[in-house]
């Protein structure tokens, strides 16, 4: 039973390795669900009709599909990632309001049943790429949803400083935060510094939220306390160090 299920698995795996070498400069979706690939299909279809399923089997079977979900999110992520040094910036002058309300209103539909407060100041309009920044929130949104899950009640606030005339975004929840003196680790490809098991994701996110800031020529930082949540800053087109040189 391992044998088969770990076969299954690799082909899926290898599968989705070969599909790498055909892809193009625009997007492609390589996640894995029953309905794009037909090895995670046979499993699936396996699972369903088999008529009796030992309790070592049944996790085994459980490992394989979480495993080629979560390989097909990360090739996804990374390719996104990797795509972002290629593509240009399609810059318009949008209302950061208005992304953060589209964002924020998906989530709260994601999250019904979750006490969670929302506190959305009105934000600036600023020049950028509006789908890119609709990533850079996604993200960051996400992230805050994610990390305050323990919370009987979340709270997530998103809202502006200005420093030096720039606008400085921030968002800022509840949740269990981190020790600072592993900051500098946190926007690295794969740098996840909670347990798998106690939160998923993929390690990327905030990498690529780093690399679309700085295509922008802004820049992001975070301020956080273990156990007592995080705040992430950010700049659009200038970075902290041009703010303070233009003071």
């Amino acid at each position: 039973m391992r044998e088969l299920l770990t076969a299954a698995g690799l082909r899926t795996v290898n599968g989705k390795t070969r599909d790498l070498k055909s892809l193009r400069p625009t997007g492609i979706s390589l996640r894995l669900d029953e309905s794009e690939n037909p090895n995670y299909r046979d499993i699936a279809k396996w699972a369903r009709t088999s008529p009796k399923m030992s309790d070592e089997a049944a996790r085994y079977l459980t490992r394989v599909r979480e495993g080629t979900r979560h390989m097909g999110q990360l090739v996804d992520d990374l390719l996104n990632l990797a795509r972002l040094g290629r593509n240009d910036l399609h810059l318009q002058v949008a209302g950061l309001s208005s992304i953060v309300g589209n964002v924020a209103g998906v989530l709260k539909r994601e999250t019904v049943g979750r006490a969670i407060e929302w506190n959305i100041q009105a934000l600036p309009f600023v020049e950028c790429d509006p789908a890119l920044m609709n990533v850079v929130f996604t993200n960051l949104l996400s992230n805050a949803v994610k990390y305050t899950r323990p919370r009987q009640r979340a709270i997530i606030e998103v809202g502006y400083v200005e420093e030096n005339d720039h606008p400085v975004i921030f968002v800022r929840d509840n949740g269990v935060g981190f020790n600072m003196k592993y900051a500098d680790k946190l926007f690295g490809v794969f740098q996840r510094l909670h347990r798998a098991e106690d939160f998923e994701g993929t390690g990327v996110g905030l990498a690529t939220v780093q690399r679309i800031l700085h295509k922008h020529g802004g820049e992001i930082w975070v301020e956080a306390e273990l156990d007592k949540g995080a705040c992430f800053y950010f700049t659009i087109g200038a970075s902290r160090s041009q703010s303070a040189m233009a003071s």
